[in-house]
């Protein structure tokens, strides 16, 4: 359970971040409404690739194992010859390439574990883990004052660089000057495409879905079956009370 726990705090402080004066709101833009599609075997398939490509050289999931994925319709050596750039083995967890020590030299900090990120980054009012998660991938910009050469709209001063830059291209955020209250604050109004990336914008809509979709399926890889038998139940317990209320009526239609 401490293990569990530590996994939940540290992908919580993934989403965690302090506003920017830069920024109308203190804590980002609006989220966008992820698809959602945990069902979606080939999206599955594809963000489990997406996730060991461009998230696993930094960010570990050690509640997850690669043989899990045979719940997606790969095989073993499917998973072998395709998604296994990190241990030879199926049956060991998705830890990062990585030296936690190098990222915490470079970036400021240990990269938190992903394994549970898309449960635990739910917002009142805001969205789900998954829809935060769904904003955030697709909302870097530019930006020369930071470290790392990026920003983001959803983690305002992130200090993420941006993992799928080549897929969506380097893109700025315009930002307008507004008065509110009395402060002056900047307002975002838009992009500006600087270098075009080697994915359309829709192509790059739908990979991060697949990606996002595989992290909302990987903190809970059980969650379809147990969808499935919590209907199984139901219908169970309906045909149960439909027996229990006609075996009344027989017994005591004789009982008057």
């Amino acid at each position: 359970m401490r293990k569990i726990a530590a996994a939940l705090l540290a992908s919580l402080l993934l989403g965690l971040g302090v506003a920017s004066v830069a920024h109308a709101n203190s804590e980002g833009i609006a989220w966008d409404k992820a698809p959602g599609k945990v069902t979606d075997l080939a999206s599955l398939r594809n963000g489990a690739k997406v996730f060991v490509n461009y998230c696993l050289n930094c960010h570990s999931a050690s509640y997850m194992r690669f043989n899990r994925l045979k719940d997606t319709g790969l095989t073993d050596q499917q998973i072998k010859d395709n998604l296994l750039f990190t241990t030879d083995k199926v049956g060991e967890t998705m830890k990062a390439s990585f030296d936690p020590r190098q990222a915490k030299d470079w970036f400021g900090g240990t990269p938190p574990d992903l394994s549970v990120i898309a449960r635990s980054r739910s917002a009142e009012g805001k969205g789900t883990g998954a829809d935060y998660l769904y904003t955030y991938l697709r909302t870097f910009y530019v930006d020369d004052s930071k470290a790392t050469g990026w920003n983001n709209l959803a983690f305002p001063n992130i200090a993420m660089p941006h993992a799928l830059w080549e897929l969506q291209g380097k893109r700025a955020a315009k930002f307008e000057t507004e008065d509110v209250n009395g402060t002056k604050v900047q307002v975002f109004r838009g992009w500006e495409q600087l270098t075009p990336g080697t994915m359309s914008p829709a192509e790059y809509d739908q990979t991060v879905a697949d990606l996002v979709n595989y992290l909302q399926w990987m903190a809970e890889p059980a969650q379809n079956t147990r969808i499935h038998l919590g209907f199984a139940v139901l219908a169970f317990l309906l045909v149960l009370t439909f027996c229990a209320w006609r075996l009344n009526a027989a017994y005591w239609k004789d009982v008057k």
